[in-house]
C-alpha cells in the first residue's frame, strides 16, 4: 500500500485551535493523514524541538506551525528539521496579529519558513496540499478539481448578480 500524505500542525495555544481548526478541516477534506500538538516554542522548547526532529521519522511531509504574539514556534520547528515548515500568524489581542506576521516572515538565512496572512489557516493547508502534490500526483489531481469548482462558484454568483442587476434596471 502506498504511503498516504501526512502533516503535523503544532499550535502554541489551545486558544490557536479556533484559526487551526480550518486547517484540518481543508487537509481531511484531501484526505491527508494529520497530527495534531499544542507545543510552546518558549515555555516547551525541548517539546518543540523534539516534535520537529521526530516528525520526518513518523512519517510526516510537511509541518505546519501556528502561533501568536512573538511567535517563535514555526521558526524553532524549522530550525530542527529539512521538512518544508509553513507558519500561520495568529492574530493577538494587542496588536491584531502584525507582531505575529513580523514574527515568522523575517526569519534568517537558512531556516526558511513559509508564511501565511494572519489567521489564514486555509491557505496554509492549501499550500501544503499544492507543496505535497510534487510527491502525491493524486493531490494535484484533487487541487485542480477544487480550483476548477471555485470558479464555478465565483461564475455562479456573477450570473446571479447580474440576473439581480438586469431585474433592477426594470
Amino acid at each position: 500500500m502506498p504511503k498516504k500524505p501526512k502533516v503535523a500542525i503544532v499550535m502554541g495555544s489551545d486558544s490557536d485551535f479556533p484559526v487551526v481548526e480550518g486547517c484540518l478541516n481543508i487537509l481531511r477534506e484531501f484526505d491527508v493523514e494529520t497530527s495534531v500538538a499544542i507545543c510552546s516554542a518558549h515555555r516547551t522548547p525541548d517539546r518543540a524541538a523534539e516534535l520537529a526532529r521526530n516528525a520526518e521519522s513518523e512519517g510526516c511531509d510537511l509541518i505546519i506551525g501556528a502561533a501568536g504574539k512573538a511567535a517563535h514556534l514555526p521558526g524553532v520547528l524549522a530550525a530542527y528539521t529539512v521538512l518544508p515548515v509553513i507558519g500561520i500568524p495568529i492574530k493577538s489581542s494587542t496588536l491584531d496579529g502584525l507582531d505575529s506576521l513580523l514574527s515568522i516572515v523575517q526569519m534568517p538565512q537558512g531556516v526558511p519558513v513559509a508564511t501565511v496572512a494572519i489567521n489564514g489557516s486555509g491557505n496554509a493547508a492549501l499550500l501544503a496540499i499544492q507543496i505535497l502534490g510534487g510527491t502525491y500526483p493524486e493531490l494535484r489531481e484533487k487541487m485542480r478539481e477544487y480550483k476548477k469548482k471555485m470558479a464555478e462558484a465565483v461564475e455562479v454568483k456573477n450570473q446571479q448578480l447580474q440576473a439581480r442587476l438586469r431585474g433592477a434596471e426594470q
